[in-house]
């Protein structure tokens, strides 16, 4: 149920990023580092971007569980990925709130934070 929901807000959240210009390069990128959300590019910057979906705002905002420790994952994660190379990067995150609707699921919200943390 879980990996549902993840994947409901993933492409909730591709797809809103894809409406705002930003072209979506991988999801899911697993390495033995990490994991990677979605992969963007918006102009020049390479975008890493973790969604995080809830149903509410009731215990925080979803981006208040991209802690420190998640924040690092994710930054060494995206060193791995990048490489050496020199291309200018990002983090995002994209807060997906949802509603359940018979049996499937509604998006009530998406909150797109840019530099979100560095």
């Amino acid at each position: 149920m879980q990996k549902e929901i993840g994947n409901f807000g993933e492409q909730a959240a591709a797809d809103y990023l894809e409406n705002k210009g930003l072209k979506i390069i991988k999801r899911n990128f697993y390495c033995r580092v990490g994991e990677l959300d979605i992969i963007a590019t918006d102009g020049e910057y390479t975008v890493f971007v973790e969604v995080k979906t809830r149903k509410s705002a009731m215990y925080g905002r979803a981006s208040e569980f991209v802690d420190y420790r998640k924040q690092q994952k994710i930054i060494k994660t995206a060193l791995y990925y990048i490489g050496s190379t020199d291309t200018p990067f990002r983090f995002d995150v994209v807060e997906v709130y949802y509603h359940e609707k018979g049996d499937g699921r509604v998006v009530d919200s998406i909150n797109h934070i840019e530099n979100a943390f560095s």
